[in-house]
């Protein structure tokens, strides 16, 4: 069941419109779907810390809208600086004032807390550690799963040091990212319903890779 929603609905619908619009193109990892979910996240987070809504929402839903330029330029261009400059006027033409859009501009320019960039508000750090939360966990898994069949790689490996093995190769299974990447997220929350949600989807993924483990090396239990 998804939260409710503190915006008007048309104004909803118009902005899952153009987040379809720019996130459609990417598919996989970073497709509509995943806005949609940092969205019901971020609002989940956000009613238990009192945040403001109608700033996440629209940043939600929006975050990603310059990932499509950022993977054209292989990376030049920062997906959420870039998202934030494309959502200024689109969100002018929503009808929202300039103080609403520098917030939420904000929010998406921050998300990736990378460059210096550090969020510096509540719904700021809220978007991020939405953002993060859908890396891990069940959700982490699948996605992690996805971008491993997409390139060709193994399903499992534990027998490998992380260490020695390449992204974008056979080698960047699942697994691998979750020892690289995913095991890290619970450490870089920045509020504490991120941290507490963090830590159950951890939880989970540490059952999950571990039955993975016995079950291709022949241990039934």
């Amino acid at each position: 069941m998804s939260p409710p929603f503190p915006i008007a609905a048309a104004l909803l619908e118009r902005l899952q419109e153009i987040s379809h619009s720019y996130c459609v193109t990417e598919g996989g990892s970073h497709g509509p779907d995943h806005s949609k979910r940092v969205l019901y996240t971020a609002l989940i987070i956000g009613q238990r810390l009192q945040a403001r809504l109608p700033i996440l929402t629209p940043a939600a839903l929006l975050h990603d809208i310059g990932r499509k330029e950022e993977s054209q330029s292989r990376g030049r261009i920062c997906h959420a600086e870039r998202g934030a400059e494309m959502a200024a006027p689109l969100l002018r033409q929503l009808g929202y004032g300039e103080a609403e859009i520098e917030d939420i501009c904000h929010c998406i320019r921050t998300h990736r807390f990378r460059g210096g960039l550090r969020p510096a508000s509540l719904e700021a750090e809220i978007l991020y550690d939405a953002d993060k939360l859908d890396s891990i966990g069940a959700i982490g898994i699948g996605r992690a799963f996805l971008f491993a069949g997409q390139i060709g790689a193994r399903l499992h490996n534990p027998e490998l040091d992380p260490a020695i093995t390449s992204p974008y190769s056979l080698e960047d299974t699942a697994y691998r990212e979750f020892r690289i990447k995913m095991s890290r997220v619970r450490s870089q929350m920045l509020t504490p319903v991120g941290r507490e949600m963090a830590e159950q989807r951890h939880a989970f993924m540490q059952i999950f890779f571990d039955q993975l483990t016995r079950e291709t090396s022949g241990i039934l239990l």
